[in-house]
């Protein structure tokens, strides 16, 4: 019997990892596949519980993109979504999301990591944006490539389909943190620890500020919304948690 294509389990800290496991192929994925990963995405984000979303590869890559020719199933959902949909999907999940990249990272498998909100990476790893070598433009994941790496970088790596390494990555902002290949478990579980130290509801609060301010013009009514929800949640539960914790020089509660 073989493996499953998508590795997907949660941890008692509430972190959540999802693991394209097609090590043979490089952890190129189906349109059965990515929809897989998003119906996970979807319910954790759902879930107040889940505290984060990990991504990653198994074996020697991230992934390598979308599987060319190969017959996609149905994911058992029956929710059949478009890339587009997809990445939006990962794009707009409530809960934070880190994509742990290793070797490549290529097509639509970084389509996926420039969804995320935090990207960390082996020095070792590479990207590339492949589809003008295959005659093909990368459609609508270009919305994503060229948000994550600005749009002087999209046009030279999307024309050349070049790959370019992890260092040149963080250069243009793709990548927040960069790790010795061996190291790149350790500086995972730094980022958890960090992130496990705010409040489960500020973290997914903070996402929905940033898509409000990425997405509408700065108006008086906007400035007003978000400075009620900070009013809002100086006096929630959370905050006097938190606050409290600051003044005896604690841990929160919420930390695991």
């Amino acid at each position: 019997m073989s493996e499953p294509s998508i590795l997907a389990g949660i941890d008692e800290r509430g972190i959540a990892t999802l693991t394209i496991n097609r090590p043979d192929k490089a952890n190129s994925y189906t349109m059965g596949m990515f929809n897989e990963l998003a119906d996970h995405i979807e319910k954790w984000g759902g879930d107040p519980q889940v505290r984060a979303i990990v991504l990653r590869g198994a074996g020697r890559h991230f992934s390598a993109g979308a599987a060319i020719g190969e017959p996609s199933a149905v994911p058992a959902s029956g929710k059949v979504r478009n890339s587009f949909e997809i990445c939006e999907l990962i794009d707009t999940c409530p809960a934070p999301t880190i994509a742990l990249i290793q070797g490549g990272c290529v097509g639509g498998g970084m389509a996926i990591a420039a969804c995320c909100d935090m990207v960390l990476a082996a020095r070792s790893a590479f990207f590339s944006i492949p589809e003008a070598r295959l005659g093909m433009t990368s459609g609508t994941l270009s919305v994503y490539f060229q948000r994550a790496i600005g749009a002087n970088n999209f046009r030279r790596y999307a024309q050349t389909g070049e790959r370019f390494g992890a260092e040149e990555a963080q250069r243009m902002g793709f990548v927040q943190t960069l790790c010795d290949p061996e190291k790149l478990e350790d500086g995972l579980q730094r980022v958890l620890n960090e992130l496990m130290l705010s409040g489960p509801l500020a973290t997914r609060a903070v996402k929905a500020t940033s898509a409000l301010l990425a997405g509408n013009a700065l108006t008086p009514e906007l400035i007003e919304r978000i400075q009620s929800e900070f009013a809002a949640s100086q006096n929630s539960d959370e905050a006097r948690e938190g606050k409290a914790s600051f003044r005896e020089k604690r841990r929160p509660g919420w930390f695991k």
